[in-house]
């Protein structure tokens, strides 16, 4: 007899076994990748879910239009309003006509064309407050919330006297104060500045002591992580979100305030072109001639809209309380 082993068939829970392990090491499928790489970070997640909202794109697509309209507005009209030449006396208060679709104000000039030049100045004053009041508020809640004590203390109340402050009265009175000085709509930026940048400071302060005392934070203290450290590392991502919606937000509305003052007389001047002001021109002639009046609201009123609805839509992405 051979001591010889007999190859046999594999035994039933050997194979079973074998078929687990396989099945376990097999990979993931590629939806499921998909997903975890998808849910990795709030960010990732906000923008998957911001690109499957109908109102995000139609807002992104109305700022884009009129991002290239202040950029470049010859690409939507050829007449040039800052030309004298093309504005005639004898055509003033003109309905539209072919090649002035918004037909002519009280001094003759194209509507259409002042409308399209407009919207630079708006957009740059919206821009560039949105900018500093996000950096300067946003940067002093920071300090705020992470040192905390007296810092805490002075800035918070400093903030509390601004707030005090009408804000269209207050930039009313800094911009009437200084339009002489050259300052053009620089002007305009600061005052809207000076006064809107504590909403940013309190939102971002109040971001901060929320986020002060999650474990993570409390891990990169105990392991010796410096303050600065904390500050820009772990504190100012996780706190930031609520200072971008609002800065969104308010970028509509620092449009629509720069209009406000300039249609009081005080914002832009001429010959420098903005919506508030072309309205505060057509005002006194509008049962005559309601054109000249109606499409600089109309474009102030859309670009005020579209900032909100993307802000609102980022806020529901960034927010998952709201989904």
């Amino acid at each position: 007899m051979s001591d010889t082993p007999q190859a046999g068939p594999v035994p039933q829970d050997t194979q079973t076994l074998t078929t687990a392990e396989k099945v376990t090491a097999s990979p993931p499928p590629a939806g499921g990748r998909k997903k975890a790489a998808r849910s990795a970070s709030l960010w990732s997640d906000a923008w998957y879910d911001l690109r499957r909202r109908p109102m995000f794109i139609f807002s992104l697509v109305l700022i884009a239009i009129l991002v290239v309209m202040s950029v470049w507005p010859s690409l939507f009209t050829s007449i040039n309003p800052f030309d004298a030449r093309t504005c005639e006396l004898s055509t003033a208060r003109q309905g539209p006509s072919p090649g002035h679709l918004f037909g002519r104000d009280s001094l003759g000039c194209d509507v259409f064309a002042r409308t399209i030049y407009g919207a630079k100045n708006s957009i740059i004053i919206g821009v560039t407050t949105t900018v500093i009041t996000a950096l300067v508020g946003g940067l002093l809640g920071l300090i705020a919330g992470t040192r905390g004590g007296l810092t805490d203390t002075i800035t918070s109340r400093v903030t509390e006297v601004f707030f005090a402050i009408p804000s269209i009265l207050g930039a009313l009175l800094i911009t009437a104060t200084f339009r002489g000085e050259g300052m053009g709509i620089w002007l305009v930026v600061i005052a809207l500045s000076i006064l809107a940048w504590p909403m940013t400071f309190r939102i971002m302060r109040a971001s901060v002591l929320t986020a002060r005392g999650q474990d993570f934070v409390l891990a990169a203290r105990a392991l010796g992580a410096s303050q600065s450290r904390v500050m820009f590392k772990h504190l100012l991502p996780n706190a930031v979100a609520p200072v971008i919606v609002v800065a969104t937000i308010n970028l509509g509305g620092f449009i629509a305030a720069e209009a406000a003052l300039s249609f009081l007389g005080v914002g832009v001047q001429s010959p420098d072109i903005s919506w508030g002001l072309m309205i505060a021109d057509a005002r006194n002639r509008f049962l005559e001639a309601p054109l000249p009046l109606v499409f600089p609201a109309v474009f102030l009123s859309v670009t005020v809209l579209a900032f909100i609805m993307l802000g609102d839509a980022v806020r529901d992405a960034l927010d998952p309380k709201l989904r």
